[in-house]
């Protein structure tokens, strides 16, 4: 019985973190959901079972079972690790927060490049009430201030790049090389993971982001589509450490 309440509340979770990702970024509020093509409002009951838009038809994309199926996974392996606390410290019902926090940051930032502030907000919430209980206090706070100040760093010396190319290259200095969205996330894990593991956090999301962006542009290059500063959401590269960090590595 409790297996099936938990891929019951799996399936739940997507249906939350599709809504939030679908409403949060078009109106910034809890508001009813709409067709992304027309701009229709569409009924609970269309939304939730997947049904086509009433007005104009409008498939929903794969993203949405994507997501259904991938938190239904998370949400039982969550609870399978969270049976032994000597292996997994963080009780199920933080991580189940955490999980979702980290789903809809990572979907929004993917679909839109963008971070809100009123998912921010929340995560700094729940990053000190993770920290204090994996850390305590002291700890949480350094890791905060780790994570947001090396960020901020690189965020400015983005911003001084973008400006001399600009400056030498004559073109429009309106590109973004870190996002200040990237900013606070990094100092939300950095509340999560402490000190002095946001430094293995950094390190992590910087290999990964740095290898996978390689792959990326190579990509880019034999398909004869790359073009000179593409920009890549580096949140992804964040969440993946933090994950690994808070769930699986021990």
């Amino acid at each position: 019985m409790t297996f099936i309440l938990i891929i019951l509340l799996g399936w739940v979770s997507g249906w939350l973190v599709n809504y939030l990702t679908d409403v949060l970024p078009a109106t910034r509020s809890f508001s009813r959901p709409t067709c992304p093509k027309c701009g229709q409002r569409l009924g609970w009951g269309d939304y939730l079972l997947y049904r086509n838009c009433g007005s104009c038809g409008a498939r929903r994309g794969w993203r949405s079972l994507i997501t259904q199926a991938v938190l239904t996974v998370g949400v039982l392996l969550l609870w399978f690790l969270s049976q032994n606390p000597a292996y997994h410290p963080v009780p199920f019902w933080l991580g189940y927060l955490i999980l979702i926090y980290l789903a809809v940051v990572l979907i929004i930032d993917l679909e839109h490049r963008l971070i809100l502030h009123q998912v921010s907000l929340f995560g700094a919430v729940l990053g000190l009430v993770t920290g204090i209980y994996l850390h305590q206090l002291i700890p949480t706070l350094l890791g905060g201030v780790a994570g947001f100040g090396v960020m901020l760093l690189f965020y400015f010396l983005g911003e001084l790049y973008i400006r001399i190319r600009s400056k030498r290259t004559g073109l429009p200095s309106d590109e973004v090389a870190l996002g200040f969205g990237d900013v606070n996330l990094s100092g939300i894990l950095g509340l999560m993971l402490g000190w002095p593991k946001i430094v293995l956090g950094l390190f992590i999301g910087v290999i990964a982001g740095g290898l996978i962006s390689l792959i990326i542009i190579l990509g880019m290059l034999l398909a004869k589509r790359y073009k000179a500063f593409t920009a890549i959401p580096y949140a992804p590269f964040l969440i993946l450490s933090a994950f690994l960090i808070l769930f699986i590595i021990r």
